[in-house]
């Protein structure tokens, strides 16, 4: 049975719907991975962000046009990220207009040198594994920032490249709306947020959304300046807005409200730097320090701080490796031993591998039994595949995280399916 809290996140915060913001302007929340806003203005129409897919951007303006019949006269990206820029050419309605970035918007749909040196084999795996790409409904409940079931068509299609770049903070009319366009570096460097002053409406893009913010996507990503993430979130909190869109998850409404998901975010990633940190600073492998993060009892029971998302232990991995590298100070670590030959030793330290066999099925701790199949594995001992899998199916009902349980699923499929017994 899957975790309890991760079935309620996915049921309260991923419910299809049309929410209405404040008089003119809507969010669509569930549709998609992301969530795509509607401004009306005196005789057009601003959409910000624009889905991952075509076949999702279809399904969203037929909801756009109940609202209103006026034309889409400019799009807004709050950032480059594919679920967030990839619906453009349904929501212009074969039409050019403006769209509208940050300057230093980079995305990974456009300008890419196939001759670049990196692991995307890799990350395409690894982006599989964590969107849970293969695995049924029942399996895979959700991305932990949006629907696990939404259309799949047109993944990635209907990009559009900005046309429209904005350098620096600057205040914009979208036909009768005034809107500021604000720069505020966090998931992204690109990040630009979206205020409405009059309206108290703020789209924060994915600098906050109702899970812990996902520092670390294990996907593999370059490394997230959290510092300037908590910088941008103490910009929006000292904005002061009524209503909070984020571009995941539903929308927060009251000015209180909106205060404290953004402060105690800033506080959850402040958190982590200061315990890592500290970590480091005594000596700490990073493993010790991953193990033994919490969050601080003040903001440890916030819902929207729940890791259906994010982590806290991957974040301070993140940190670590992000400031000072992999190295741990350990000069222990300076040497390397090949998967084999350190499952040989444990091998040997068991008893043999029958032995270390022996220890790997009736241990309870999942997370030894893993580490446990792994050199097994190493030594090519098969029975340890599909003791791998099973472990990797029990972890994935323990999860909170969408992505790790998603991951321990897909994982658990390419064994079986490796070993012939899917």
């Amino acid at each position: 049975m899957p975790n309890a809290e991760l079935l309620h996140h996915n049921a309260t915060q991923f419910k299809k719907s049309i929410v209405e913001l404040a008089p003119g302007v809507w969010t669509a929340v569930g549709f998609a991975a992301s969530t795509q806003h509607l401004i009306e203005g005196r005789s057009s129409l601003t959409v910000v962000d624009t889905s991952e897919s075509t076949g999702a951007a279809k399904n969203i303006l037929v909801e756009f046009r109940k609202l209103s019949d006026k034309p889409i006269e400019r799009i807004i990206y709050t950032h480059s990220h594919r679920d967030h820029i990839s619906g453009a050419t349904v929501f212009c309605e074969d039409r050019e207009i403006p769209i509208i970035a940050s300057a230093s918007f980079e995305s990974d749909l456009i300008g890419q040198d196939e001759n670049t040196i990196s692991p995307t084999k890799s990350l395409n795996q690894r982006t599989l594994a964590q969107f849970g790409i293969g695995l049924n409904s029942e399996q895979r409940i959700s991305l932990g920032c949006g629907p696990g079931e939404r259309p799949m068509e047109g993944m990635g299609a209907g990009h559009i490249p900005p046309n429209q770049l904005i350098e620096g903070d600057q205040t914009m009319d979208l036909d009768g709306v005034q809107v500021q366009l604000l720069m505020a570096p966090g998931e992204t460097a690109d990040h630009m947020v979206v205020w409405m002053p009059d309206a108290g409406v703020l789209i924060p893009g994915d600098n906050w959304y109702h899970a812990f913010p996902n520092l670390y996507a294990i996907r593999g990503t370059p490394y997230r300046d959290f510092a300037a993430w908590a910088d941008s979130l103490a910009m929006l909190a000292a904005l002061n807005a009524d209503v909070l869109a984020p571009g995941h998850t539903m929308p927060v409404f009251g000015k209180e409200q909106v205060l404290e998901v953004l402060e105690t975010t800033r506080q959850a990633i402040l958190h982590v730097m200061r315990h890592t940190a500290e970590g480091m600073n005594a000596g700490l492998s990073h493993d010790d320090i991953a193990s033994s993060i919490r969050l601080p009892d003040e903001i440890a029971d916030k819902p929207w701080l729940g890791e259906f998302y994010g982590k806290a232990s991957w974040s301070a991995r993140a940190f670590a490796a992000g400031t000072l590298g992999w190295y741990d100070g350990n000069p222990t670590h300076l040497g390397t031993l090949s998967s084999k030959q350190r499952a040989g030793h444990m091998a040997k330290l068991a008893g043999g591998i029958e032995a270390l066999s022996a220890e790997c099925a009736s241990t309870e701790d999942l997370q030894w039994r893993l580490e446990l199949c792994d050199h097994l594995i190493a030594l090519e001992y098969q029975p340890a595949v599909l003791l791998k899998a099973d472990a990797l199916e029990q972890l994935a009902d323990t999860e909170i995280n969408a992505t790790a349980r998603n991951t321990y699923l897909w994982s658990a499929k390419q064994l079986r399916e490796e070993n012939g017994s899917d």
